[in-house]
């Protein structure tokens, strides 16, 4: 009886063996892409030591997998152009979008995004959380899309700062919280069974303001350790004018940032509230990373991880990202390419958070694209150390440019004042080496990477109506 039933299964059994290794085989040639987005995140994770102590064990389990560009750079320090340059390939300074205010689709009606480029080609793309800026969310670009609402807020707000420059910690547990329901979607994604390759987009939005994060992530760093960054007296002396202004934004009629933390001894507790919120983050992306490695994608697929931008915490008395320097223009970038990436690598070569695009379809053998303004780095993930003699172009505001090689720093405003710093043997940037006649040669060569074209800045119509309107209305009320 035994014999009998082992014929009668034996073409099931060699039909589904077959069906499987189909399968297995369009999935080995279309990889799967799991793309980790995180907001205002800089170097205080564990891969780039740019603050002792943090607590991102995630992160770093992450980095041992694949390789950590340490000299990766965003092309705006701002949300809304950085992430629109990245998506599109388009600088910010070719399309006119420089600020979060400024939209993107109404000047790059035809352009075809990343998750486009992969839908056209087959796969399905699903987004949650902040991928595009919030304001500008583009539903061309998902076959899906999935947000939340807003985490919990303390009881009182503000809690130690002012407006949404608040710290503090919350009584709540992490399944409350935004970025925990973001990362669930992805979870549960990777738990179903998928017939076509995804590109799967998770957008982490700590550590964002305002950093509230349950209690425990203030735990985990008792104020008593917690340690100032490296600041000199006088430190903006050699700043240009406008790179003043930057520093100092003011918003609204509150004291600039800087001033008031000082003034009020928030700076270890902003600190703390911080490195809180990126601990927090560290686990979201643990439960996410986990979820993958469960998976029945683990093997094939490719995992992107970036920050949009960095982050200042008082470093040239400055606060928040809108800047030029290289608190906000460095950030965490980790790509984790199975079969042509090796585990634990790190690259030094400067790159661009716009290469992407044109990475991961070369990876994903999707075809290229005409337009992109970025380069593909596969190379440099297949051999780090390969000469790469192209530096990362980082624009705030129109005509306003920063040029970043491996050693030296170049900052360009729009009024032609300049910046320059030697990265080799200053690397807090605290000697600015524009106005030195020997150094005329190095700016000369390394301004000639500057972008040729500055395009007026796009205007957001909507957003002008609604003002006009305000403006009426408040005129009629007073009359």
């Amino acid at each position: 009886m035994r014999k009998i039933k082992t014929l009668k299964t034996a073409p099931l059994v060699l039909l589904l063996l077959f069906c499987q290794n189909v399968i297995l085989s369009q999935q080995t040639s279309r990889p799967n892409v799991l793309f980790i987005a995180v907001d205002d995140l800089n170097d205080w994770i564990g891969p780039l030591n740019g603050y002792k102590g943090v607590k991102t064990p995630n992160i770093d389990k992450l980095a041992k997998q694949g390789m950590n560009f340490t000299r990766a750079y965003c092309s705006a320090p701002v949300c809304n152009p950085s992430r629109a340059s990245l998506l599109t390939g388009v600088r910010p300074s070719t399309s006119g979008v420089y600020q979060n205010n400024h939209p993107w689709r109404p000047v790059l009606k035809e352009v075809i995004t990343l998750p486009q480029h992969f839908m056209a080609n087959g796969y399905n793309a699903v987004g949650a959380g902040k991928i595009f800026h919030e304001a500008y969310p583009d539903s061309a670009s998902w076959n899906t899309y999935y947000d939340v609402k807003r985490s919990p807020l303390p009881d009182k707000i503000p809690v130690n700062g002012f407006a949404n420059f608040d710290w503090g910690p919350l009584a709540v547990a992490d399944e409350e919280m935004e970025d925990y329901k973001i990362v669930q979607h992805g979870i549960d994604y990777l738990k179903q069974s998928h017939d076509q390759p995804f590109f799967l987009a998770i957008g982490i939005k700590k550590p964002h303001l305002p950093w509230y994060v349950p209690q425990k992530y203030f735990d985990m760093y008792p104020l008593e350790s917690i340690v100032l960054p490296k600041v000199i007296e006088n430190d903006l002396a050699d700043i240009p004018a406008i790179g003043i202004e930057m520093a100092h934004t003011q918003f609204g009629n509150n004291p600039a940032d800087h001033k008031f933390i000082v003034e009020n001894n928030q700076w270890k507790k902003a600190m703390q509230a911080y490195l809180a919120s990126i601990s927090f983050a560290d686990v979201q992306i643990g439960r996410l990373l986990d979820a993958l490695d469960k998976s029945a994608y683990k093997r094939n697929t490719i995992i992107v991880f970036f920050g949009d931008h960095g982050w200042h915490l008082g470093e040239k008395e400055h606060w928040r990202k809108f800047s030029l320097w290289e608190e906000s223009t460095r950030v965490p970038f980790i790509i984790v390419a199975p079969g042509i990436s090796k585990p634990n690598s790190i690259c030094e070569r400067t790159v661009s958070l716009m290469d992407i695009y044109p990475t991961l379809i070369s990876l994903c053998k999707l075809g290229s694209r005409s337009g992109l303004e970025a380069m593909d780095i596969t190379p440099l993930l297949k051999n780090p150390k390969l000469a790469w003699n192209y530096p990362s172009i980082t624009t705030y505001g129109r005509n306003n440019h920063s040029v970043r090689s491996e050693r030296w720093h170049y900052i360009k405003y729009n009024d032609n004042t300049e910046e320059l710093y030697d990265h080799n043997i200053d690397p807090y940037e605290w000697k600015n080496l524009a106005s030195d006649p020997r150094y005329n040669d190095t700016i000369k060569n390394i301004a000639a990477w500057l972008p040729k074209i500055n395009t007026a800045p796009a205007v957001d119509s909507n957003l002008i109506k609604r003002r006009m309107e305000m403006a009426r209305d408040s005129s009629i009320k007073r009359n």
